[in-house]
C-alpha cells in the first residue's frame, strides 16, 4: 500500500488530542482527496481499528491529554500490517523515538509539521539531502532526553522516576511539561 502513486487517494488514521490540529488536520487530507478517520484518545481509536479494516497511513500524537499512544504502536502494527505509523509529537526525544520504532513505528515526526511534510515522509521525498547538525548538545537538552530515559524505563510512573533521579515528584513533573529544549 505504501508504493501507492501520490495523486490515489489514501486512507488515514489520525489520533490527535488536539481539537485545532485534528480538525485542521483532517480538512486538508481530506482537501487532497483522502479519506480520514480522526480520533482524540485511544476509546476513538480502538473505535476506528473495530471499524476500518484496512489503513495507508497512521499518525499518532504521542502525548495525549493523560497517557501516550506509545503503548497503541503495535496493536495498530497488527490491524494495519502495511500502513506507513508515524509518531507525531511536539515532545520528541531519544528515548521516546527509539521506542516507538522498536513497537513499530515507521518514523518519528516532530512537530510543527505540515501536511506536505508528512506526505512527504508517507511517499518516501526530501527535499535535500538531510544536513549533520555539528553543534553539540547543551546541557538542558542532555538532562531533558535523560529524563525521558529514565521515564522511559520506569514506564511513565513520575514517583519512581523522581526517586531514581532524586528529585522532587512537582519538579520532575514541571520539567516534563516544558517542551524539549533546541539550544
Amino acid at each position: 500500500m505504501a508504493n501507492m502513486a501520490e495523486n490515489e487517494a489514501l486512507v488515514v488514521v489520525l489520533l490527535e488530542d488536539d481539537v485545532s490540529y485534528g480538525g485542521v488536520a483532517k480538512r486538508l487530507l481530506e482537501k487532497r482527496g483522502h479519506e480520514v478517520f480522526w480520533a482524540e484518545d485511544l476509546t476513538g481509536l480502538n473505535h476506528i481499528l473495530k471499524q476500518v479494516t484496512d489503513a495507508d497511513m497512521v499518525l499518532l500524537d504521542l502525548k495525549l491529554a493523560n497517557t501516550t499512544s506509545l503503548d497503541s504502536v503495535a496493536t495498530v502494527r497488527r490491524h494495519y500490517p502495511h500502513a506507513r505509523i508515524f509518531m507525531v509529537t511536539a515532545y520528541a526525544s531519544i528515548a521516546t523515538t527509539v521506542e516507538a520504532i522498536k513497537r513499530g513505528a515507521d518514523d518519528y515526526l516532530p512537530k510543527p509539521i505540515t501536511i506536505d511534510e508528512i506526505l512527504q515522509a508517507y511517499y518516501g521525498e526530501k527535499e535535500s539531502e538531510p544536513s549533520v547538525n555539528t553543534k553539540p548538545i547543551s546541557p538542558k537538552r542532555l538532562e531533558w532526553e535523560h529524563i525521558q530515559r529514565v521515564l522511559q524505563e520506569n514506564n511513565g510512573n513520575i514517583s519512581r522516576t523522581a526517586e531514581q533521579l532524586n528529585m522532587h515528584r512537582r519538579t520532575l513533573q514541571r520539567k516534563l511539561q516544558k517542551k524539549p529544549v533546541d539550544e
